[in-house]
């Protein structure tokens, strides 16, 4: 469906979450690889080890907000800070439990954000978004 070799890096320290989302991904085939990270440190890091490699760097993060020593706002701040190769071709999309209007409001201030999902995952929604920013 989408024409190029996607990649989607996921962020979430909830294993379950992380297992459940990843699956969702992998039945949707909207991704051809799905990198996952345990928390944001680890995001930060894989990006960082990977900022000269353009086949390892993400086309699209999906991010947990809430996550302990780095949440997905801190996790932005840093991300902000990479190299524009880097944010200017990848989306981030944050996923929440609980839908914050704080959080919803942090989220839409993000130039980095393109939308905030609800969990768990729901492919449907998600080729939309994609459909949106990758067609």
């Amino acid at each position: 469906m989408l024409n190029n070799h996607r990649t989607v890096l996921l962020i979430d320290d909830n294993d379950v979450d992380l297992k459940i989302n990843a699956k969702l991904i992998k039945i949707s085939n909207l991704f051809d690889e799905i990198v996952l990270c345990q928390s944001a440190e680890e995001g930060l890091t894989y990006l960082n080890r990977h900022l000269n490699e353009d086949q390892k760097l993400p086309d699209f993060i999906l991010l947990d907000i809430q996550m302990p020593d780095l949440d997905g706002f801190d996790f932005l701040e840093y991300y902000k800070k990479l190299p524009k190769k880097l944010t200017e071709k990848c989306l981030i999309a944050m996923l929440s439990s609980t839908l914050d209007f704080g959080d919803i409001k942090k989220a839409e201030a993000s130039q980095h954000v393109v939308k905030l999902l609800k969990k768990p995952l729901h492919p449907a929604e998600l080729e939309e978004l994609l459909k949106k920013y990758f067609a």
